[in-house]
């Protein structure tokens, strides 16, 4: 890989990882488009910690809050009376308790399928046919009107559906964004509230990712450090773009808008993979 390819991909990380069109389909997709015959899980990591820094960089006043209230449970449950009234009227610990929850299936769902996820990722077919199906959840957010339930009505119940969908699209071509926000705004909650949700939960689940992908054979790669540093770069830098963008589409109820460019996507990769 070139400076050139990495520059490219790094465009596509940034571009792909928040906006609802999947970034691991379009990495596979792009990836077999350059020759590599191989996913280059490295300098995949890599690219996922810029688009992680984007996050922290949009939300970093929520992740203080959050960080703060977490350090003061004690005194705050003190004030609140007791631990279910401040769930009740704290909204940065009561957004920590459904990060956490929603968390927990995303995890399982990560370690239980993670081999047979790394093999999906060497088919390009796999991303055609999932990127049809993100483009069909896009397309049904059309019919979702007015105003949904904040934060404070979020239930754990919520959160585990969420965190289930967002294991699930462990599978290149499922948009975690496309997916995550969806399945909020199909249970009722805040048009922004879905958008910022989404984005916190996506956290931990990035950080386990990274985790696990340092922990296997197929870390090695052959590709040089400044190439990596500068696809990294250039996905922070476009993620924090991307970001910024989705957030006012999903804001606006627009987040339908994208389900035909998934369709477009979705059939070229499967001519590509038929025909190709």
């Amino acid at each position: 890989m070139n400076t050139f390819e990495a520059i490219v991909l790094g465009i596509i990380q940034g571009l792909t990882e928040f906006l609802p069109v999947s970034s691991s389909g379009h990495l596979v997709l792009f990836q077999h488009l350059f020759g590599m015959k191989e996913p280059e899980l490295l300098f995949d990591i890599c690219l996922h910690v810029g688009t992680l820094m984007a996050v922290i960089i949009v939300f970093y006043r929520d992740i203080l809050d959050i960080i703060i209230a977490l350090i003061q449970i004690p005194s705050r449950m003190k004030q609140a009376g007791g631990l279910k009234r401040l769930l009740e009227i704290d909204t940065s610990i009561r957004m920590a308790l459904l990060i956490i929850v929603g968390s927990i299936p995303t995890a399982v769902i990560g370690l239980l399928f993670k081999e047979i996820t790394d093999q999906l990722f060497g088919s390009i077919t796999v991303v055609g046919f999932m990127l049809l199906v993100t483009g069909i959840v896009l397309w049904f957010t059309r019919n979702i009107t007015g105003r949904g339930r904040p934060v404070k009505r979020m239930t754990t119940k919520d959160a585990i559906i969420i965190g289930i969908v967002q294991g699930l699209a462990i599978i290149p071509g499922i948009s975690r964004s496309g997916s995550t926000i969806s399945t909020a705004l199909f249970l009722g909650v805040d048009r922004k509230m879905a958008g910022r949700y989404s984005f916190l939960l996506s956290m931990p689940a990035i950080l386990g990712a990274l985790i696990l992908g340092i922990d296997t054979p197929a870390l090695h790669t052959t590709i040089p450090l400044s190439t990596i540093i500068v696809g990294s770069v250039i996905s922070a830098i476009v993620g924090w773009l991307a970001l910024v963008i989705l957030l006012k589409v999903v804001d606006r109820g627009q987040l339908h808008r994208f389900a035909p460019y998934c369709w477009i996507a979705g059939v070229t990769t499967l001519l590509l993979a038929w025909f190709g």
